[in-house]
Formats: C-alpha cells, sequence, structure tokens
C-alpha cells in the first residue's frame, strides 16, 4: 500500500484529499505546517509527497528545497494557488516532480499521482535494467553483461539520482544536492566531470550518449 504524506493546512481540503486517497487504496498522513512537512519528509517509507506551497513556518518552496537538499529523493507534487508561470517553474527548479493547480479536481489530482508513481524508480531492494546494465538497489551494485562495474559511491548515487527520476531535466544544482554532502565545496566542471566517467562505463558508446543526455545550458536527463 503506498504511503503518502500530505502536507497541506486548511482541514477541509487535507481531509477530502485524506479521504479521497484512502478510498483510493493509499495509507495517508497529514502535517499542516512546513517545518513538521520537513522533519517527516525526511523519514523513509514515502511514495510521495503532496505539497502545499502556501504553508505556515516554511512554505512549500523551501520545504521542498530542503528535502532535495537533505537527499530525499521521494518524489513531490507541490499543489498551488499560484498560476504563474515562474512559480511554477520555481517548483520544478527546486526538484519537484509535478504541480497541480488549485482548484483541482480529484480525478486529475489522482492522475497526476499515477503518472509519478509510474516513474518512480524500484525501491531498494529491487533492481533497475537498461540496456545491458542491471542496478541492484539492495546491494549498491550495477553490473554489465552480468559483470560487476568499479563504480565509486558518488557515481552509484548519481546514478541513482538519475534512475528515480528518469526522464526529467536534473540541473547541476539538483545533481549536487542529491549526490554531493551539503559541506563539500564542488563546482559545476566536477558534475560535468564525474558525468563523463560514469558514461564511460554504462554507455555503449559514451561519445554518443544513449542514456545520460546533455540539455544544452541547462543540465542533464536519463533516458532509461
Amino acid at each position: 500500500m503506498p504511503r503518502i504524506l500530505i502536507v497541506e493546512d486548511e482541514p477541509d481540503i487535507a481531509l477530502a484529499l485524506s479521504d479521497d486517497l484512502t478510498l483510493e487504496g493509499h495509507q495517508v498522513e497529514v502535517v499542516g505546517d512546513g517545518e513538521t512537512a520537513v522533519r517527516r519528509g525526511r523519514e523513509p517509507g514515502w511514495e510521495l509527497i503532496l505539497l502545499d506551497v502556501m504553508l505556515p513556518r516554511k512554505d512549500g518552496f523551501d520545504v521542498c528545497r530542503d528535502l532535495r537538499r537533505s537527499g530525499i529523493l521521494t518524489p513531490i507534487i507541490l499543489l498551488t494557488a499560484k498560476t504563474q508561470e515562474a512559480e511554477k517553474i520555481l517548483g520544478l527548479e527546486l526538484g519537484a516532480d509535478d504541480y497541480v493547480t488549485k482548484p483541482f479536481s480529484p480525478r486529475e489530482l489522482r492522475a497526476r499521482i499515477k503518472a509519478v508513481l509510474r516513474r518512480q524508480a524500484p525501491g531498494s531492494g529491487e533492481t533497475f535494467h537498461f540496456g545491458d546494465v542491471e542496478v541492484d538497489f539492495a546491494r549498491a551494485e550495477v553490473r554489465r553483461n552480468g559483470q560487476t562495474l568499479d563504480l565509486t559511491k558518488l557515481e552509484f548515487k548519481l546514478l541513482e539520482t538519475f534512475i528515480r527520476r528518469r526522464g526529467r531535466l536534473l540541473t547541476r544544482d539538483q545533481l549536487l544536492d542529491a549526490a554531493w554532502d551539503p559541506n563539500t565545496h564542488v563546482t559545476d566542471r566536477a558534475v560535468d566531470a564525474h558525468i563523463v566517467n560514469l558514461r564511460r562505463k554504462i554507455e555503449p558508446h559514451p561519445a554518443e550518449p544513449r542514456y545520460l543526455q546533455s540539455v544544452r545550458g541547462l543540465g542533464y536527463r536519463f533516458d532509461g
């Protein structure tokens, strides 16, 4: 049963979301402020976080930023009354996987949740395959044609980040937040260098990558 954390401070909306998603077979919990959302969102076991933008104590953008900087890869759908394109782009750049503009229909939200959960990579204890590569999350191993690849801890973390958010653009800042220690000073060039090394190990033709795609001027995308 998928576990969903609902972050919403309006009781009526929170109750409606909780009831609807429970009927859909989800296990849900509700919190009503941003600081609690960061603390609970860092706990393991969530399949999805529904995150309202307008929250007391810490807004949804800051919550999303804090979770991603902590290395939390749980999918996040922003619930926002803000309709300006810049606000939506900001949420996605901070690491949100999708956004739904209020007011929304329960049917639309359910469809968005299903789409995000379908994109979510296998959890701990499972494997993920692309081409002739197999990623074993339980053992933190990557095998190609049955042979174990010699990936560094950081390379594995980068690959895991790409897989868990496959099909989505990841900026260098997002990759830094996900894979590097927050107290480590790393430049964009260091990110690019690690991507080059990772391509050499997982791509059939590293000079013409099939999976780790560069998005000119923006970042990278994993098409696995």
